[in-house]
């Protein structure tokens, strides 16, 4: 029996559900990280998730995934050549979030606004994209570990102006809450375009191309995949309404409250002869007669009456003689 050809262009170009599946599925793990974010920055929980490394690698997973299914998209829209209308139109929604998140990060979070985020990196990455469209996979294979070994061969303190930020080969990460450079995530969008031009050419995925999701499970995951842009830009403000409102109710975890006071006061511990041990625990037993005293929303505001300062002095003194050596 012959096997089947390869899948037609019409196809190709047509909604694949297993797409908007795995598409739904990086938004279902956005949307998680996004909460478990939201949770530490507003202090409702003990856990700093940003500096946790297993936090930081779930975070670039979710961008490669997205970015890699960018690349798949591009594969497949265009495998019979080069939509301009089509691309133009999806490149302007794309570019145009892109700026609503920074403009918005901008008065939120201007300390850490977003000037080259996940969506940044998919506008432009799809523009520089483009040529290998029509590449040997091969070359194109060869272009994406290129890009994403760049920045451990080629890191210079020359390209950490702020300007030369969005290409990712500055020796110093800036200060923002979503930073995806061009490199090495470019990488990813061009595997994405080696995998969807393996899709288009393969005789093995008429089957996947014509796959529908009928579960309520898949169906759900294909409906947030599809809709993949209005849920990023509205999640975060919902989110954050809803977590700020939760705020109000229950006031802040004490540990994540106490957190940077915790790590001030071990620090000026320290600097005597004072272990690590006994620092804590004379920090901690600081903090509790705080709390006990009433003097803890004073020392949080940095509003410490003269009068209060004595007793300030006097909880820290006891703390000190009863710490272990």
């Amino acid at each position: 029996m012959d096997r089947p050809p390869p899948i037609s262009i019409p196809i190709a170009r047509q909604r694949w559900d297993v797409i908007d599946v795995a598409r739904g599925v990086a938004i279902a793990a956005m949307v998680t990280y996004h909460c478990s974010w939201d949770l530490s920055f507003l202090k409702l929980i003990p856990t700093d998730i940003v500096g946790i490394p297993a936090w930081q690698w779930f975070a670039k997973s979710i961008a490669g995934s997205f970015l890699t299914l960018v690349g798949v998209g591009l594969a497949l829209g265009h495998a019979a050549g080069f939509r301009r209308r089509s691309f133009l139109r999806r490149l302007a929604k794309v570019a145009g979030a892109a700026l609503v998140i920074t403009v918005a990060t901008y008065f939120a979070f201007p300390d850490s606004y977003i000037f080259f985020g996940v969506l940044h990196c998919i506008a432009a990455g799809s523009v520089l994209a483009l040529p290998f469209l029509k590449a040997p996979r091969a070359l194109t294979l060869a272009a994406a570990l290129a890009c994403l070994t760049a920045p451990a061969l080629f890191r210079n303190p020359a390209l950490d102006a702020p300007w030369l930020d969005w290409l990712g080969l500055g020796l110093l990460e800036p200060r923002t809450n979503d930073y995806v450079p061009i490199l090495p995530w470019l990488g990813m969008i061009l595997i994405g375009v080696v995998l969807g031009m393996t899709l288009v050419q393969s005789r093995e995925t008429f089957g996947l191309a014509r796959w529908r999701a009928g579960d309520p499970l898949s169906r759900l995951l294909a409906g947030a995949g599809r809709r993949s842009l209005a849920i990023y830009l509205l999640h975060q403000p919902i989110l954050l309404a809803v977590l700020y409102g939760v705020l109000q109710v229950t006031g802040p975890n004490p540990t994540a409250e106490a957190a940077p006071f915790m790590r001030e006061c071990q620090a000026n511990c320290r600097q005597g002869d004072s272990s690590q041990a006994s620092c804590r625990a004379t920090c901690g037993c600081v903090v509790d007669n705080f709390r006990r005293n009433g003097l803890w929303p004073h020392v949080m505001a940095d509003d410490v009456s003269d009068e209060d300062q004595a007793r300030v002095s006097e909880v820290v003194q006891q703390c000190l003689r009863r710490s272990p050596n």
